[in-house]
């Protein structure tokens, strides 16, 4: 009990140097909400190749000319080929592929009496700016495939008469870009906190000359370390749980998931953030050198993170290094819990690598922070 005290003593000291300093209060409040509407309205981007899978009921040559218009497309990538169509759930709801093109069985037989052809395209609308980009693509290898088999143009001149396209798109049905974006935004922001936090909390009893004085109390290393890693914790989950709700209720992002999950994963990641903080902080002697560092980690972080760009867009020994990078796994699982609905169980492949990156960088910033204090 006595322990559990002391820690308690150091937490709350931290949280009243924090508070008490105005620009930390600045760090906290004000950042995050700037940042959170300008990326909500200002951030786009733009996508290359298109993952998809084709389910062929036909199996005639005329299905097959159009798949080989998809394949042959630089804007496509078949990564595999169904067989029935309980497999399409599956297949997107993975994100194994963005894209699944359904061609019925009665295709050939509608082209050859004159009919429209039904070809369904179905995309993965969480991520809206890769399904319109497909959907895109889709229509003119569609029109492109009209107009050959069509030797002369019908008296209207609508090539779209013989091959009806149909399109659908799940999680994100009217494909706004902006639930892609605001949904791990809060996630992404609070990481710019809690690492500026972290980072400076060593650095500043250093240079405001009271690194000595904790030396010459009765708490331990582990306590003083513990101490500081409990306000950047508490400050990363409040200010994601806030801007989560700020996506639902100003920018009209839906919310299907659960809140455990939600909760969970952002306490995991910011205790994971938190270690890496502390790691910066413990090797280094002034703010300034604690802000530089911050900003080494977290640019990289952003940019490796498959917020702005998708993971398997990037060259495959990037995408390695992506693994180890905290930010990658919450971003994933924001987007799972808001957009798809994700429970504890479902985010469960984000969940274990945050402990792994935990587990792995709370340590040597403990280590280092002994071997600055002896």
């Amino acid at each position: 009990m006595r322990i559990l005290r002391r820690i308690f003593a150091l937490i709350i000291k931290e949280f009243r140097t924090i508070l008490s300093d105005p620009k930390s209060r600045v760090v906290v409040i004000g950042p995050p909400l700037i940042q959170f509407f300008v990326f909500g309205y200002a951030a786009t981007f733009d996508v290359n190749h298109v993952r998809y899978a084709v389910l062929d009921q036909a199996h005639t040559v005329e299905s097959r000319q159009l798949l080989a218009k998809f394949s042959g497309s630089d804007g496509f990538r078949l990564v595999e080929t169904l067989t029935a169509v309980n497999e399409i759930d599956p297949a997107i709801d993975s994100q194994k592929v963005r894209m699944v093109l359904y061609i019925p069985s009665d295709f050939s037989r509608k082209l050859a009496a004159g009919e429209a052809a039904p070809v369904q395209v179905i995309v993965d609308g969480r991520n809206s700016n890769v399904a319109l980009v497909a959907l895109d693509y889709a229509n003119s290898i569609v029109a492109r495939f009209n107009r050959e088999q069509n030797v002369f143009p019908p008296d209207d001149g609508d090539f779209s008469a013989r091959l009806d396209l149909q399109e659908r798109a799940w999680f994100n049905a009217n494909l706004l870009s902006r639930w892609y974006i605001v949904a791990p935004l809060g996630g992404t922001i609070s990481m710019v906190v809690v690492m500026i936090l972290t980072s400076l909390s060593v650095a500043r009893e250093r240079e405001f000359g009271t690194f000595d004085q904790l030396l010459v109390s009765p708490f331990t290393p582990g306590e003083i370390l513990v101490a500081k890693s409990v306000p950047g914790i508490v400050f990363g989950i409040l200010d994601s749980l806030l801007l989560a709700a700020a996506s639902v209720g100003w920018y009209g992002v839906p919310f299907r998931g659960s809140i455990v999950a939600l909760i969970l994963i952002i306490a995991l990641f910011m205790v994971s953030i938190v270690g890496v903080g502390l790691l910066i902080s413990s090797i280094s002697t002034t703010m300034q050198q604690a802000l530089l560092g911050s900003f080494v980690f977290i640019m990289p972080a952003v940019i490796l993170s498959g917020f702005t760009t998708p993971v398997e867009n990037m060259p495959h020994w990037l995408q390695l290094g992506t693994l180890a990078n905290p930010l990658r796994y919450v971003v994933r699982a924001l987007r799972q819990i808001f957009l798809e609905g994700a429970g504890t169980l479902d985010i469960w492949p984000e969940v274990w690598p945050l402990v792994i990156i935990a587990a792995i960088s709370l340590p040597p910033a403990a280590w280092l922070f002994r071997h600055r204090i002896d």
